[in-house]
């Protein structure tokens, strides 16, 4: 009796079940693959990030000198940095979570929520200092844009709360 219930649990042609487990070894590797030219390609544009931002650093202090001279030193500073500076800044921190879960899905083999819930923070985040920054958000944005936000930290509260508990196999 026991034979039949062992016996069940086996596929009749191992063949398939050999094929189908070599299958899954290939598709992991093509994704590992996929996922590893993407993290250099973040590299790159993480370089490139960083090559625009001391760039504009660097027009933004050679603009600082004339705006000193035309005006106190505390606006001076203000309208001295350029617009282009404080947008590239933003930029790197959502670049650099964006690289992490690469990185992250690299390690792990899976894309986790409290990873995608801080890219979401981060991205809002950036738009809200941009809108801000410029003066150019009504009232309905940002409302719009902090209830986004609240829900963007509620999961990724709830995420670290209720994270998935390891089974055997991991």
């Amino acid at each position: 009796m026991q034979e039949k219930l062992q016996a069940g649990n086996f596929p009749s042609d191992p063949s398939k079940a050999s094929a189908k487990g070599k299958a899954l070894r290939i598709y992991g590797r093509f994704l590992d693959l996929i996922v590893t030219a993407l993290i250099f390609v973040m590299v790159l544009t993480l370089i490139g990030a960083l090559v625009g931002l001391v760039i504009d650093f660097l027009s933004a202090a050679n603009s600082f000198g004339s705006a000193v001279s035309s005006h106190n030193i505390v606006h001076g500073i203000v309208d001295g940095i350029d617009r282009e500076l404080v947008i590239d800044v933003l930029s790197v921190f959502v670049l650099i979570e964006l690289f992490r879960t690469f990185t992250d899905y690299l390690e792990f083999h899976r894309v986790r929520l409290r990873v995608l819930a801080e890219v979401g923070i981060a991205f809002v985040l950036r738009e809200v200092f941009i809108g801000l920054y410029d003066h150019s958000m009504n009232w309905t944005e940002i409302l719009a844009l902090s209830f986004l936000l609240a829900i963007l930290v509620a999961t990724r509260i709830a995420a670290v709360q209720f994270q998935p508990q390891k089974n055997g196999s991991e």
